[in-house]
């Protein structure tokens, strides 16, 4: 069993304390003083925060970046073989998508053809060789009709 769960009485238990251990002062060095001419010390602002605190300090002129040198300007017939170069790669991707489109559109019809001659043989084949006793139309019986100024009647 571990220690700390055994069981003691409240009085044979031992107390450390422990005192903090005073710092020795420090000893303040007064920094040095750098002569500054008066031209160049800024002006000291103070700002009044909403809950009442002040904050003082000095005012920072914005730094102005140095202006960029002038670029060297590019050739015009840079220019016009850089976009020829883009155009002729647009157009083979364009050929590319568009032979693409072709063949599937090709294997589309040629699909939809081969359906459209399935369907209609088995059509064909239907009437053929399905319901050959009755041929369908008009019966007539011609050895009871009586022709009339060509009409039939019976």
């Amino acid at each position: 069993m571990y220690p700390e769960h055994a069981p003691q009485a409240p009085a044979q238990r031992t107390v450390e304390v422990h005192q903090p251990t005073p710092l020795p002062p420090a000893v303040a060095m007064p920094a040095p003083v750098v002569p500054v001419q008066a031209s160049t010390v800024p002006a000291v602002a103070s700002i009044v925060l909403p809950d009442g605190r002040i904050v003082t300090g000095y005012a920072i002129e914005p730094t102005h970046p140095e202006p960029l040198a002038p670029k060297p300007a590019v050739s015009r017939a840079a220019v016009n073989v850089a976009l020829g170069g883009v155009g002729f790669l647009a157009v083979c991707g364009g050929l590319l998508l568009l032979t693409t489109f072709i063949a599937a559109l090709t294997a589309l019809i040629t699909q939809l053809i081969t359906l459209a001659a399935v369907i209609f043989g088995g059509w064909i084949a239907v009437q053929v060789f399905g319901a050959s006793g009755h041929k369908g139309g008009t019966t007539v019986n011609i050895r009871k009709a009586v022709i009339k100024r060509n009409h039939f009647h019976q």
